[in-house]
C-alpha cells in the first residue's frame, strides 16, 4: 500500500489542522486497510496516536488527544482524515500514517503498535507554536 500525507504546517496553541493520507493499492481494496496516525517528535520514540478499522466503525485514541483529534475515513476516496483541534505545542511532531491490511481473526487487529502495520507514509510536519 502506497501512502501519501499532508496537511502539516504551522499553527498556533488553540488552533486546528486537517491531515489526510490517501492511500493506493494494486492488491488489496481501501476497505480492507485499517489505517492508523503515529508521530514523533524530536528525541523521542514514535507513539500511536489514533486508528480506524477497515470499515470505520471502530476508532481509538492516544489519551491526550481524546476530545481534541478525529480519525474519520472516505473509502470511496482512498483517504484517512486526523482532524486535530484545540492543538498544544506538546502536539509538535512529525506525523505519519500506517496502513495494515485486516486480519483473518478481529482478535489479531492491534491498532495500537507501530509493529502491526505494514506501510508507512512519508511524515508530514506539525508544529504548534504557544
Amino acid at each position: 500500500v502506497q501512502l501519501q500525507a499532508f496537511g502539516g504546517g504551522l499553527v498556533q496553541a488553540g488552533g486546528s489542522l486537517r491531515l489526510s493520507c490517501a492511500a493506493s493499492s494494486q492488491t488489496f481494496s481501501f476497505d480492507s486497510i485499517a489505517m492508523g496516525w503515529f508521530r514523533q517528535a524530536p528525541g523521542k520514540e514514535r507513539e500511536f496516536v489514533a486508528a480506524i478499522n477497515w470499515s470505520g466503525g471502530s476508532t481509538y485514541y492516544l489519551d491526550s488527544v481524546k476530545g481534541r483529534f478525529t480519525i474519520s475515513r472516505d473509502n470511496s476516496k482512498n483517504t484517512v482524515y486526523l482532524q486535530m483541534n484545540s492543538l498544544k505545542p506538546e502536539d509538535t511532531a512529525v506525523y505519519y500514517c500506517a496502513a495494515q491490511v485486516r486480519p483473518a481473526f478481529y482478535s489479531d487487529y492491534d491498532p495500537y503498535s507501530p509493529r502491526g502495520y505494514d506501510d508507512w507514509g512519508q511524515g508530514t510536519q506539525v508544529t504548534v507554536s504557544s
